[in-house]
């Protein structure tokens, strides 16, 4: 891997090699590099295609989740033929497609305390593309008890983050986010919506700042934190300094090995965060399903988005739109003497809005556990999916 750079490699890596700081001994270093990317999603699209590209010679990509529709806004390693299908298949065979010389690893699982060493350990560098707490706190731990630095990406809407992590006397992620946010204070991009070319920018500085480290150029982002604002098209940066009493990283770690993230962060145990879990002012979609059977009197109120609705919802159960924001105004048209079922997309909002109802006296509200994606999964398979 250490050797003169193939005719065809000239050829294909030219723009590169014309550039002085990369030059032949930049690309000969990225051949000889590994990146692995944690979530094949918005961020690791982009990233793992321009790393490919790039001529990076070991590329990996964690992943356990299939190609859905709704993927497509944003997820471009993925096309409309491979909804359904595991996205790794599809990812390596897109990777492999643009450039063969590359040698992609998959690992088709889900990346939790139990396995994260080996899999992260061999890598040169780390981009997390993941999209919940829990990963993202794991992958910063294991990154700096390992030693190998990573880049940060997130996405919200018009917003992005981007940093690098655990390089040598830089900070780690706690030394910015000492705790996760409480569980559902932050919305998923599900639920918040996320402007499709966002991922493509930040997903894009990352595999940057992962072609800077590898070659040895310029300034990388260890050490601040990038703030993107595409809806204004405005680009700041933040210092960050390493903490010297970080949990993780500073002189006397109290977090030395690898501990449950879910937990930590107030998710359930299967990683999915606040979906689809159950709480005491819970029902489940079976429960849902007895009532609606038994002619039982209730009123279900769906405080999803008008375009969610359209795409799928529970009006031939006589459920009501009531989006979350206008909740506050349609209080007076809800009947406080007939039971209250809510629910949303997958929980996080439903839970809002029982909160809510609660507290101004509608004291039988409850959440559909899993929301509509439950009830599309276990009640009615052909309820299209988003």
């Amino acid at each position: 891997m250490d050797g003169d750079l193939s005719r065809d490699e000239l050829v294909r890596y030219g723009r590169h090699v014309s550039i002085p700081e990369v030059g032949l001994a930049g690309q000969r270093r990225l051949r000889a590099s590994s990146v692995l990317i944690v979530g094949a999603g918005g961020l690791g699209s982009p990233a793992a295609l321009y790393l490919a590209a790039a001529g990076v010679g070991r590329l990996g990509l964690v992943d356990h989740d299939r190609v859905e529709l709704s993927n497509l806004q944003r997820q471009v390693l993925y096309d409309t033929d491979a909804v359904g299908t595991p996205k790794l298949a599809s990812a390596r065979a897109r990777l492999t497609g643009l450039n063969p010389d590359v040698a992609v690893e998959t690992f088709e699982t889900r990346m939790d305390s139990s396995n994260a060493f080996e899999i992260l350990e061999g890598w040169d560098f780390v981009i997390d593309g993941s999209d919940n707490f829990p990963t993202r706190y794991l992958v910063n731990d294991a990154c700096v008890m390992l030693g190998t630095p990573f880049a940060y990406g997130a996405i919200l809407r018009f917003e992005g983050q981007a940093s690098v992590f655990g390089a040598p006397d830089g900070p780690c992620y706690r030394c910015l986010f000492r705790d996760p946010p409480p569980p559902g204070l932050v919305p998923n991009c599900a639920e918040a919506g996320v402007l499709g070319v966002l991922p493509g920018i930040v997903g894009s500085i990352q595999a940057n700042e992962a072609i800077k480290w590898l070659t040895g150029i310029g300034d990388t982002l260890a050490g601040r934190l990038l703030l993107i604002d595409a809806l204004r098209m405005e680009f700041r940066s933040l210092d960050i300094r390493r903490d010297p009493d970080c949990v993780v990283c500073g002189s006397e770690p109290s977090v030395t090995e690898l501990i449950d993230y879910e937990r930590f962060c107030g998710a359930p145990p299967d990683g999915t965060e606040t979906e689809g879990a159950m709480h005491d002012l819970d029902i489940d979609v079976h429960e849902l399903k007895r009532r609606i059977d038994a002619g039982e009197r209730f009123q279900l109120i769906d405080v999803r988005e008008d375009y969610e609705w359209a795409i799928c919802n529970l009006e031939e159960a006589g459920a009501r739109l009531v989006p979350l924001a206008t909740l506050p105004e349609a209080v007076e048209s809800l009947d406080a003497s007939e039971p209250l079922i809510i629910h949303c997309r997958s929980g996080p909002r439903g839970d809002q809005a029982v909160e809510y109802l609660r507290a101004v006296g509608f004291d039988t509200a409850v959440n559909l556990a899993g929301g509509i994606l439950a009830w599309a999964e276990e009640i009615d398979p052909a309820m299209p999916q988003y």
